[in-house]
Order: C-alpha cells, then structure tokens, then sequence
C-alpha cells in the first residue's frame, strides 16, 4: 500500500509541477482539456497522499502490536 501511494504520489506531483500533460496532451491534440488538470490532478495528489499516509499508520500499528505482543513473535513448532 505505501508503494502505491508512494508512486501514485510521485506522479501525480509530476503531473502537476511540471509541463509533462501540457506537452503530451498538445501534442496529441487533446490541448482543451488543459483547463479540466487542476480538477483532476490536485484531488489524485490529496489521494495518493493519504494512502501513503495510511499506509504508514498501518505499518506503525502492525510493528507496535507485535512488540507489545511477545507471543505472537515465537516460532510455534
């Protein structure tokens, strides 16, 4: 999950700071779309954030419950 929002992240800020769409999409001739990026790119970015962000929580929850837990880091056997 954190690589995802990682990625995700990564691109989307990509997207946003960076020339890549204007360029693509004028290439292609999609430039009339250009006014609709801000719509779209900025909500993707506030989302792929948060699924890192949770991402993380979830982590964080998963190392904490296995240290307060000494039973369910033995090897049962």
């Amino acid at each position: 999950m954190i690589k995802t929002g990682v990625i995700g992240t990564v691109i989307a800020a990509i997207c946003c700071f960076t020339p890549v769409l204007v360029i693509g999409l004028g290439v292609v001739g999609l430039s009339a779309w250009l006014g609709w990026l801000d719509y779209v790119l900025l909500p993707t970015l506030a989302i792929f954030i948060g699924i890192t962000a949770y991402g993380l929580w979830r982590r964080r929850q998963s190392i904490a419950c296995r240290q307060s837990d000494p039973e369910a880091t033995k090897e049962t056997g």
